[in-house]
């Protein structure tokens, strides 16, 4: 993916103060937005400044959220409209209006179990009761399975993750997967590092698990012993998970075996029982991504005294429904992961998140009708046709590579040639027709909705493979590439203003959207997705010499972005951020090249506002990365996400570009361009 952070890429809507600010101004065509640049700065000694310094300046974060960006415009933006959706939906629902469709049916009665905020306070935690029963019931070793898969069918987390999903060396059929997981905070670091924040960190997380145990009902002490409790179990299981960096590499997380093997991993669990718990009598072959993490858990499962386990499993349970809950529950849940991990100052109005809950829950539903109003088919077009002259750029710049073979050149055009394009929104829709979504109970419904999903993707298994899903909605702000589907997918949602404006100035479409397109493109060929061939599948298609010659030029970028200290003391992580950074210069320099084509098919003026085409081709890319982030959020950044901030994604690039410089005749004193024998070119 390519901007921010996946993890708030599902929010939506926006005040009309952030909405106004998101339309781009367009003059003559251009759709760079000219009021926002710091013109007073010299574009070559910092081109994010010049770019962007006005807008910095005048758009201080919101105070509900962590970071704010181009990106988030949009989302404000769309939140709004989203909002006008469901409320026109919901006043439907409540007057029983007989033309309703289904998916209005679905959103407006969504949306006004979550708007009742007087019937979510009043439950209490009477949605939890059964869990809690479940929980309470546990009596012997063999009921902790049963209860820790009933947990996972209804959304929450414990111990470990388990989906269905692609064999990723055999992607024409769908098979059980195992992952670590059971964590609390964000990444296993949190647990095991030691200096000062992260210790800090940690205290404040263990006042939270208190907080939400007195919230269960448990007297202060009772609460400060499970909270160390689970702090115990936490960190048992944080040290024997991989890092993020080991999670990068594909062919360390598969292990493919079948429920004997397993069991011989771990001899401890009735794995039978978790998996007819889950409605899988046969689960097939099961890839255990990290074995070593699944020989851990079995031992903690037949050690860890079952009263430490049912503290364990009675927080996962209100760990994962505290937003759905009362305000305690919902305030409790804000102030540490969102105050303190991210240092947002207030809680998001309840209509944001409501519609964010609906959009991840159901959000077929919600796409159908944003669609219906918000997104034009000669969008679609217009982004398909830069997809396709992108291709064209990205198919003669392998051609050109002076580092790679002619055998490997092949596979890797082949590769490009087999890529599959999704712009805008499903050909399908979601059928939720099976799916109870009343008006009484929101966190009942968000239950249900999980179940729902969790028996979908159940059902999968011994199907053909379903090339018509998606992994985000579509009015999602982002877009995504695919490995196993060998898939890049642009929802509805990224292609408007300021990002992709159907009547633009092709420069700035193509600095901005056709970087995109590139970057996930480029993602293809990054350093994990380079291990997947044109049907998919991990399987390698590179010559030995070339492969060297890949691992060389990735460790350049990685070392480049080491280099950015944004905060304290610490620095980018170049090894965990490296295929986002491969992409971001590889999908600029492609849709540069696409740009100089496209401009003798359709020429543009050469001069606007005092730009060239290739300057706005770069004013339009910085722009899109325009952004500003509190510093706990930065922090977080730093430590769990593959994006490196958004400053550096412009400035690292342009310093490998001979074309930047060239645009704006940098001088040799202010050029960013890094000396050859730094410089990094891989695609």
């Amino acid at each position: 993916m390519r901007r921010g952070l996946v993890a708030v890429l599902m929010c939506f809507a926006a005040s009309s103060s952030h909405a106004d600010s998101a339309a781009a101004t367009i003059t003559n065509g251009f759709v760079i937005e000219p009021q926002t640049m710091n013109r007073s700065v010299d574009a070559c000694s910092d081109f994010f400044e010049f770019s962007n310094g006005q807008w910095i300046k005048d758009n201080p974060i919101p105070a509900d959220r962590s970071r704010y960006s181009a990106y988030d415009e949009v989302t404000e933006r769309n939140l709004t409209a989203l909002k006008a959706i469901a409320e026109e939906a919901a006043k439907n629902v409540a007057n029983r209006n007989p033309t309703s469709s289904p998916a209005e049916k679905i959103v407006g009665a969504y949306f006004l179990s979550g708007m009742d905020e007087a019937g979510i306070e009043a439950a209490g935690i009477k949605p939890l009761a059964q869990g809690l029963e479940q929980i309470a019931a546990i009596k012997q070793r063999s009921d902790l399975i049963s209860v820790i898969a009933q947990q996972h069918k209804t959304g929450a987390g414990p111990l470990f993750g388990f989906y269905i999903d692609q064999d990723a060396k055999n992607t024409l059929r769908y098979i059980t997967q195992l992952t670590q997981g059971g964590l609390g905070l964000p990444d296993r670091d949190y647990y095991l590092k030691s200096d000062a924040k992260t210790r800090e960190i940690r205290a404040k997380y263990v006042t939270h698990l208190e907080t939400i145990f007195g919230l269960l009902g448990d007297a202060p002490d009772v609460a400060k012993h499970n909270a160390a409790t689970v702090l115990k179990i936490e960190t048992r299981l944080a040290r024997a998970s991989m890092s993020k960096i080991e999670l990068r590499d594909p062919q360390a997380s598969y292990h493919l075996m079948d429920l004997k093997g397993l069991g011989k991993i771990d001899p401890h669990t009735d794995w039978a029982n978790y998996f007819n718990q889950l409605g899988l009598a046969q689960p097939g072959d099961i890839n255990v991504a990290q074995p070593k993490f699944f020989a851990e858990a079995g031992r903690m499962l037949s050690t860890v005294s079952l009263a430490d386990w049912q503290t364990y499993l009675r927080w996962n349970l209100a760990h994962a429904t505290a937003r759905d809950l009362s305000s305690a529950f919902v305030n409790a849940n804000f102030e540490f992961y969102g105050r303190t991990l991210q240092g947002t100052k207030e809680l998001s109005p309840r209509w944001k998140r409501v519609l964010g809950n609906i959009d991840r829950s159901v959000g077929d539903a919600m796409g159908e009708l944003y669609v219906a109003k918000f997104f034009s088919p000669e969008a679609k077009a217009g982004v398909l046709d830069m997809v396709n002259n992108i291709k064209v750029a990205m198919h003669d710049s392998i051609l050109k590579l002076d580092w790679m073979s002619d055998a490997t050149k092949q596979q890797a055009i082949k590769k490009l040639d087999a890529i599959n394009v999704k712009i805008g929104y499903p050909d399908h829709w979601r059928d939720y027709s099976s799916l109870v979504i009343d008006t009484t109970s929101y966190a009942n419904n968000n239950m249900r909705a999980n179940e729902f999903e969790f028996k979908r993707m159940i059902a999968k298994l011994g199907k053909p493979i379903d090339r018509n899903e998606w992994g985000m909605t579509a009015p999602t702000v982002n877009a995504y590439y695919n490995p196993t589907m060998n898939e890049i997918v642009f929802p509805a949602g990224i292609l408007q203003p300021p990002l992709y404006h159907l009547k633009a100035d092709l420069a700035a479409n193509y600095g901005n959207t056709g970087a995109t397109i590139g970057h996930e493109m480029t993602h293809a060929f990054d350093d994990e997705g380079r291990q997947f061939d044109a049907d998919g599948n991990l399987k390698s298609w590179w010559t030995k010499d070339d492969e060297k010659n890949f691992i060389k030029r990735a460790a350049a970028i990685e070392k480049q972005f080491d280099e950015f200290n944004p905060i304290d003391q610490l620095h980018i992580n170049g090894k965990l951020t490296a295929g986002e950074n491969i992409a971001d210069l590889g999908g600029m320099k492609i849709a540069l090249q696409a740009l100089r084509t496209a401009v003798k098919a359709q020429p543009q003026p050469e001069l606007i506002d005092g730009f060239t085409q290739e300057q706005r081709f770069f004013i339009a890319n910085a722009q899109s990365f325009r952004s500003l982030a509190r510093p706990e959020q930065l922090r977080l950044q730093l430590a769990t996400d593959p994006h490196a901030p958004d400053y550096a994604r412009v400035l690292a690039p342009i310093a490998n570009m001979p074309e930047f410089t060239a645009a704006f005749s940098c001088p040799a004193s202010t050029s960013p361009l890094r000396p050859i024998e730094k410089r990094v070119l891989i695609w």
